[in-house]
């Protein structure tokens, strides 16, 4: 698999919902269509909550890892405005 150039990161560990996806939809406004964003987490309710609200609003996961005990990483690309 190639790897994917990630335009913009975000840390977001010690949030919880709602502002784990808050701050991640904030961060996604801020780049361009075809850009991707990368998010870091520890919440792991919004290891599959980010996701799906990710693609309700038309974008593309192109990867959720978990890194460690701990945390994980949310990859999305901006598909729309």
């Amino acid at each position: 698999m190639e790897d994917i150039k990630i335009d913009k990161r975000i840390n977001i560990k010690g949030l919880i919902c709602p502002y784990t996806f808050v701050k991640s939809k904030l961060a996604i406004e801020d780049i361009e269509v075809g850009e991707t964003l990368e998010i870091l987490l520890d919440y792991e309710e919004a290891s599959r909550s980010i996701p799906k609200s990710m693609e309700d609003h038309g974008h593309k996961i192109l990867k959720v890892e978990k890194i460690n005990d701990t945390d994980w990483t949310i990859t999305v690309r901006k598909e729309k405005e």
